[in-house]
């Protein structure tokens, strides 16, 4: 079954439209990255799948049923500005959803159920590298410390489809390349769907399985303001990358500038994979 799909969805804001007439499908366990110029849509698309926006015309369903109108647990979500509670510690910041979710009354857990969540808060501390840091704070976390956190905080509600809006634009690019082996990690153990958005390629067709890019397809200066943006590309990775498979996914793999499927992208020319 598809995990997501979209169906001649529109998104207008009064006269504006900013996504005109966009169908998707994405696969389970997909890792699709959304690429394309600034203001062409890609953050309103990724909140219309998170709930916090409604599509003015168009359906989207999740594993068959239509979308929430609200985010749930069933979609986390990781920001660019790290979204972290600074008055909280790392392991209350990583605590804080399930105890929320668990105990809506109070917003706290107590006994055996609260022993357990800090087992298994630590446990996913630990899985994303902050092993260590427990009891800190995230004004005492560099950037890159504080955007696993953020990946914790997602992961822990367990999503099943996990959105990303430019998480790692503002990171040095040596602990840029740690945490795209990070998020290479948890997509490959965790059976979730991932849609982020960049603007950087690289990224996009390093962390990727697909690669959608979006644009305004009408030109003509009278349309520009008034019609928004749809796919122009749709590009499967190749060769193919599975969740849980060992496949070039989890070895280095980076595509050079002049390779066939970025110039897909770059270029605006269909799709045609590396010749082998």
């Amino acid at each position: 079954m598809t995990a997501l799909t979209l169906r001649n969805v529109w998104k207008e804001y009064g006269d504006q439209i900013v996504i005109e007439n966009l169908s998707l499908d994405i696969a389970p366990r997909s890792f699709v990255a959304l690429v394309g110029p600034s203001g062409c849509g890609k953050t309103t698309l990724l909140r219309l799948l998170l709930g916090q926006e409604r599509a003015t015309r168009g359906t989207i369903m999740l594993d068959g049923a239509a979308l929430p109108d609200e985010p749930g647990p069933d979609r986390g979500v990781v920001y660019q500005r790290y979204s972290v509670f600074p008055h909280l510690t790392v392991l209350g910041n990583v605590m804080l959803g399930p105890e929320l979710q668990s105990a809506r009354v109070v917003g706290r857990s107590f006994g055996a159920a609260r022993r357990h969540l800090n087992e298994a808060a630590r446990q996913m501390i630990a899985d994303v590298g902050l092993a260590g840091s427990e009891d800190k704070y995230p004004a005492q976390l560099s950037g890159g410390m504080q955007q696993r956190l953020a990946l914790a905080q997602a992961l822990m509600m367990k999503p099943r489809v996990l959105l990303l809006d430019e998480p790692f634009g503002a990171l040095d690019p040596g602990i840029r390349t740690d945490i795209h082996h990070l998020m290479k990690r948890l997509w490959d153990e965790r059976p979730m769907t991932v849609v982020m958005v960049t603007h950087d390629l690289r990224e996009a067709f390093t962390l990727g399985t697909r690669v959608v890019a979006l644009g305004r397809k009408r030109n003509r200066p009278e349309e520009a303001d008034r019609y928004g943006a749809s796919i122009t590309n749709d590009i499967d990775i190749w060769p193919p990358r599975v969740a849980g498979a060992r496949t070039l996914f989890n070895t280095e793999y980076a595509l050079g500038w002049d390779d066939p499927t970025v110039q897909a992208v770059t270029s605006g020319r269909p799709d045609q994979p590396p010749e082998t």
